[in-house]
């Protein structure tokens, strides 16, 4: 069983309990206006250009076999039209201008890279989480991922938008020790606006999760003048007070970490104008989901 994998992160503190190595798998059915990792949208491999590493040397030209690189130095780089992502001018990019994002990884692939990290969960609470994308897109893969971390008490945790079949959720979450549920859009329309899809099989899945006593985390993207007005947070927190179990949200406070990416692949970054909250704006958020009594942290 293999997969196109776009990093394996060590050392993560900001994505489950304790000290973990975060999986992102690539695919996403979603397509957030604000997504910092565009380069996990699409389930196969990528291949970008960083013009600002570039040096001009030529490297790349001699062995692209579709001839798919321009020396243009106006436009992008690479033509998709032309690409087969075979990886060659990255390869032997010196600078490394050109990237690949993304690479066929089995399930003992990617055990291997994580049980080498162990010491640090053991000694932290800590463990694997596989992000994305949208990882339960991939729920045979991630199952047998966290078949083989439960043989070695390896802790597991999964981040999902929940926009997934809920087979595919119920087929993860008997060996998910943690769970990091999206919540973006409580109004049906704003959120298809926003995310390219309705959230109604998202509430569904929440609710799901919450029923089969799963161990939940919502995580909230905060992004300004989109849900972190009154009506969202009022209707988000009374969701997840009407969820069975302690539930309890995160907010994550936008920023523009993801804008080399969108140049990289050519892509149009629909929120690069959009101004970052201070923390003063993000406390204020937090307060008021705790006003309407859901404890709410927020990510560091």
């Amino acid at each position: 069983m293999k997969t196109v994998v776009t990093n394996i992160q060590g050392y993560s503190l900001h994505d489950g309990p304790g000290i973990r190595t975060v999986v992102f798998l690539k695919g996403c059915p979603l397509r957030c206006r604000w997504c910092a990792n565009p380069e996990g949208l699409l389930p196969e491999i990528q291949i970008g250009f960083l013009k600002n590493l570039c040096a001009g040397c030529g490297k790349c030209f001699g062995v692209c076999p579709e001839n798919a690189l321009t020396e243009d130095r106006i436009r992008h780089r690479i033509d998709y039209g032309k690409c087969t992502a075979c990886g060659k001018c990255a390869d032997v990019c010196d600078y490394k201008a050109l990237v690949r994002y993304g690479r066929e990884m089995s399930v003992g692939d990617v055990f291997d890279a994580v049980r080498r990290d162990k010491m640090f969960y053991d000694t932290s609470g800590g463990g694997v989480t596989v992000s994305g994308g949208e990882p339960l897109l991939q729920a045979g893969f991630v199952k047998a991922l966290f078949e083989l971390c439960r043989a070695e008490n390896i802790n597991t945790c999964a981040e999902t938008s929940g926009f997934i079949p809920a087979g595919n959720l119920l087929e993860v979450l008997p060996l998910t020790d943690y769970l990091l549920f999206d919540l973006k859009l409580m109004d049906l329309e704003k959120h298809r606006y926003y995310t390219g899809q309705w959230n109604d099989i998202i509430l569904s899945n929440a609710r799901l999760a919450a029923e089969q006593g799963a161990d939940i985390l919502f995580r909230i993207p905060l992004i300004p003048g989109v849900n972190d007005d009154e009506e969202n947070i009022a209707a988000t927190a009374a969701f997840i007070k009407e969820l069975p179990g302690q539930q309890r949200a995160q907010l994550m406070p936008f920023h523009r970490l993801g804008d080399s990416k969108y140049k990289a692949l050519n892509l149009e970054n629909a929120m690069r104008a959009t101004e970052v909250m201070t923390p003063e704006q993000v406390e204020a958020v937090r307060r008021r989901f705790e006003d309407c009594g859901v404890t709410c942290s927020i990510s560091k």
